[in-house]
């Protein structure tokens, strides 16, 4: 993910959000190698273009988490860093075969993992992965219920969609004023706040992401 492509998802989202009739939002990929391998740490950014892109992830990774409508995530290849931040931020997941799941970020010391990740599958788990950096496969995610359905690469985007036509057959209302009640029981909107905070003041502060050949 670089500044721009950062900035189209912004758009859709929004767009998506305010069309009332939306049931589903399937988030795929044209390439099965990956659904997204994260930042792109080699774009070349000054400093303050590096807080601004970190500040357009903290709006990205918002907005998917109040999205109105069920999100569904294809996760296939390399989901690592923010793109495993962008499959646990999606309600449900369908994984390939190919999978290969990754929180990243101590690595580099990136303070982002247990927002999304601990309501998904546990403050113990998400230690373990967060601290570990370690790459789960579909077996794993599957019996850790970080996927809710697996398939062969090829066919992950149709399971995805046929999961989201079984979502979207119900009440549309309903389904969305359940959406609500799950994310404000788990208290995900603070979480979020507060790690956006941290990712942000780490950028500006800290060591933050590297930044290419930067322009300094």
């Amino acid at each position: 993910m670089d500044r721009a492509l950062l900035a189209e998802l912004e758009a859709s989202l929004t767009q998506l959000a305010a069309d009332e009739t939306l049931r589903v939002l399937v988030v795929s990929t044209t390439n099965e190698r990956a659904l997204c391998a994260g930042a792109d740490v080699g774009e070349a950014l000054t400093h303050a273009e590096g807080v601004e892109r970190m500040e357009a992830f903290a709006r990205f990774y918002a907005a998917m988490e109040a999205f109105p409508a069920v999100t569904i995530a294809v996760a296939v290849g390399n989901c690592v860093g923010a793109g495993a931040e962008l499959v646990a931020g999606c309600d449900l997941r369908v994984g390939g075969d190919n999978l290969k799941l990754a929180w990243a970020g101590a690595r580099l010391g990136v303070p982002v993992g247990p927002a999304r990740l601990a309501p998904l599958v546990g403050m113990s788990i998400a230690k373990d992965l967060v601290f570990t950096g370690r790459v789960v496969g579909s077996e794993e995610a599957l019996a850790l219920h970080l996927l809710h359905r697996a398939a062969p690469a090829g066919e992950a985007e149709a399971a995805a969609v046929t999961l989201a036509q079984t979502v979207a057959a119900n009440n549309g209302a309903g389904v969305r004023r359940l959406k609500r009640m799950f994310h404000a029981y788990a208290g995900l909107a603070q979480c979020i706040q507060d790690e956006n905070g941290e990712l942000v003041r780490f950028q500006r502060d800290g060591g933050g992401l590297p930044q290419g050949a930067g322009r300094d």
